[in-house]
């Protein structure tokens, strides 16, 4: 969903787990808290089932915080930050929209080596982002997404003439 737009920013994104994977994630932490102690009350067997019952809920909050998001800079320039990762849309050749077909293709092992890939399991569509940098080995990025038509918009928005797909 697209959500949380700051000033300068043109498309905002989280990779947030759906519902049915939050759903998962509390059943497996029950259970898991639950066979930890047994019914033994001891306060440390106690201790380690809240333990094993908080870790993957935030295991699950942590692989959801990802964002996504196309910023446009004080100097004009557009950037796609992807978490830490920055990329400014002056090295982009081209941005194509994945349907979930070449999304799957485009995550297997024939695909280039040193693509800088980002994805989520439960998103099953994304953008490739083909490079025009010679002094950067990466020769594209992969990004998830699950609006990625308006993740595409926003990145060719500035540059309409060179990136687009």
């Amino acid at each position: 969903m697209v959500s949380d737009m700051r000033s300068g920013e043109r498309y905002a994104e989280r990779m947030r787990l759906p519902l049915a994977g939050w759903l998962g994630v509390v059943v497996l932490a029950v259970i898991a808290a639950a066979l930890s102690n047994l019914g033994d009350l001891r306060w440390w067997r106690v201790a380690a089932s809240a333990v094993i019952l908080v870790a993957p809920l935030v295991g699950g909050w942590w692989l959801g915080r990802l964002p996504v998001r196309v910023v446009e800079e004080p100097g004009g320039e557009v950037w796609l930050h992807v978490d830490d990762a920055r990329l400014p849309m002056s090295a982009v050749a081209s941005v194509e929209v994945l349907d979930p077909v070449a999304y799957s293709d485009s995550l297997g092992v024939a695909q280039h080596p040193l693509a800088f890939v980002v994805q989520r399991p439960w998103i099953n569509r994304g953008v490739r982002i083909v490079l025009d940098d010679p002094g950067d080995p990466t020769p594209y990025w992969i990004v998830s997404s699950r609006h990625p038509e308006r993740l595409r918009e926003a990145l060719t928005a500035a540059q309409p003439s060179r990136a687009s797909s």
